[in-house]
C-alpha cells in the first residue's frame, strides 16, 4: 500500500471519526444492520477476545448504533477453526481470528498472521500498511470470498510450557506439542509431534498428558489458562511467532453491500483494535510474568542449537513451498525482500539502542 492510499484510509482513524459519526447521525436513509462475528477465542481471554469487542463497540459508536456487530466466542455458533468455512457458507458475516489456523487450506494463509523467524509487530505493520502486504493477502483471500482488516497483535510470543526441560534438538523427538501455524510444521521437521488445539481446550489436554507441551501467547493469557499448574518450564522466545497479527475477516458480498460510511467505521475500528491489543499486552504481560515466577515457574531460553536448527528447517520449508505453491511464492518473494530490508534498518538504530539500554538500565 503506498503512502497516499494509506493516509486516505487512515485519515478516518486518525482524525475523522467524529465526522463519520455526525454524517451517519444526520443521514436518515442509512440502514440498520446487524452482523454476527465469530471469534476464534474464548471470552475468558479478555485481551485477545476483546479485539473483536473493541471493533464492535467502535463501529456502533461511529454509526450512532445503526450498525451493530455481535461477537460470539469460539464454539458458541461455530468452532474456533471453523470461521472461514462459516463466512464462505454465509453462516456469519465476519470473524475475528488468526489466519495461520487455516494453513491446511493453503500455507499462504500464514502471511496474514506470522511466519517462523518473520518480522516483529512494527515491521509487520510496515509491510501490511506500506509495503504492499495488505494488497497481497487480500488478493489471496479473494478466492475465499474474504476481505481482511488487521485488527490486533500480540508482539513476539513466548516459547510455551513444557513438562520437561529441552536443551537439544534431540530432546524434541516424540514430544507432543500444541502449536499453531507453520511453527508446527517446523517442529515436526525437528522431531516433535505438533497438535492444533483451540485455546480453551489446551489446559485439559496438557493436564491429562495428551500433550507434553503447549504454546499459546504470553504471560497474561497463559496465566489465565493455568498452564503453569501442570507444566512448570516456560521457554522463550516463541521463534514461530515473532509477531502474531489478528484480523477481522468479512464476507466480500456483505462488505460490498455496506454504505461507504459503514465501511469507514469498520476500517477505523480495526485500526484502533490493531493498536489497542498490542498496548494491552505490553502493559499486562510484565505483572503476569512476575506473578508466574513467584509461583515457581522456571524460565528458560531456547538453546542456540535449537534456534539455528529451527531457522534452517523454516527456510527449507519456505523454499520447498515456493517450488510447488504459486500462491505462496507470489507473496513470499516480496515479503522476504521486505523483511531483509526491515531487518537491516532495525539493526542500525533499534537493535543498537535496545542492546545497550536493556544491558545498562537507568540507575545501575
Amino acid at each position: 500500500m503506498n503512502r497516499r492510499k494509506f493516509l486516505a484510509r487512515g485519515a478516518v482513524a486518525a482524525s475523522g471519526a467524529a465526522a463519520v459519526t455526525q454524517a451517519v447521525a444526520q443521514d436518515k436513509s442509512l440502514p440498520n444492520i446487524r452482523w454476527r462475528c465469530a471469534s476464534s477465542f474464548p471470552k475468558s481471554l479478555d485481551t485477545i477476545f476483546g479485539g473483536g469487542e473493541v471493533i464492535a463497540k467502535r463501529v456502533s459508536e461511529l454509526t450512532s448504533g445503526k450498525f451493530q456487530i455481535r461477537v460470539f466466542a469460539a464454539g458458541e455458533i461455530v468452532p474456533a477453526f471453523g470461521v472461514v468455512d462459516a463466512i464462505q457458507q454465509n453462516t456469519i458475516e465476519c470473524a475475528h481470528t488468526a489466519s495461520y489456523y487455516f494453513v491446511g487450506k493453503n500455507k499462504a494463509f500464514a502471511f496474514d498472521t506470522t511466519l517462523p523467524f518473520g518480522m516483529n509487530q512494527r515491521q509487520q505493520n510496515a509491510w501490511i500498511y506500506y509495503g504492499g502486504g495488505l494488497e497481497q493477502v487480500r488478493d489471496f483471500f479473494r478466492e475465499f470470498g474474504i476481505i481482511s482488516f488487521p485488527a490486533g497483535n500480540t508482539g513476539v510470543q513466548m516459547g510455551g510450557w513444557w513438562r520437561k526441560e529441552v536443551h537439544t534438538v534431540g530432546d524434541l523427538k516424540g514430544v507432543k506439542i500444541r502449536i499453531a501455524g507453520l511453527g508446527g510444521e517446523v517442529m515436526a521437521r525437528l522431531g516433535a509431534v505438533p497438535q492444533q488445539i483451540a485455546g480453551g481446550d489446551i489446559y485439559p489436554a496438557l493436564e491429562r498428558g495428551a500433550i507434553d507441551a503447549a504454546e499459546w501467547i504470553g504471560p497474561y493469557d497463559d496465566e489465565k489458562l493455568g498452564f503453569y499448574k501442570v507444566a512448570p518450564h516456560y521457554y522463550f522466545p516463541g521463534w514461530w511467532e515473532s509477531n502474531s497479527m489478528y484480523s477481522l475477516y468479512v464476507n466480500t458480498k456483505e462488505w460490498d453491500k455496506l454504505p461507504k460510511e459503514y465501511k469507514a467505521a469498520i476500517e477505523c475500528a480495526c485500526y484502533e483494535a490493531n493498536l489497542d491489543m498490542m498496548a494491552k499486552y505490553d502493559f499486562k504481560n510484565l505483572d503476569a510474568l512476575e506473578r508466574l515466577v513467584k509461583n515457581g515457574v522456571k524460565l528458560h531460553a531456547f538453546s542456540t542449537e535449537m534456534m539455528l536448527a529451527a531457522q534452517r528447517a523454516a527456510n527449507q520449508l519456505y523454499d520447498e513451498e515456493s517450488s510447488k505453491n504459486p500462491a505462496w511464492k507470489k507473496i513470499y518473494e516480496p515479503w522476504k525482500k521486505f523483511r531483509e530490508r526491515e531487518f537491516l534498518w532495525h539493526r542500525v538504530a533499534e537493535f543498537t539502542y535496545e542492546s545497550f539500554a536493556y544491558s545498562h538500565p537507568l540507575g545501575k
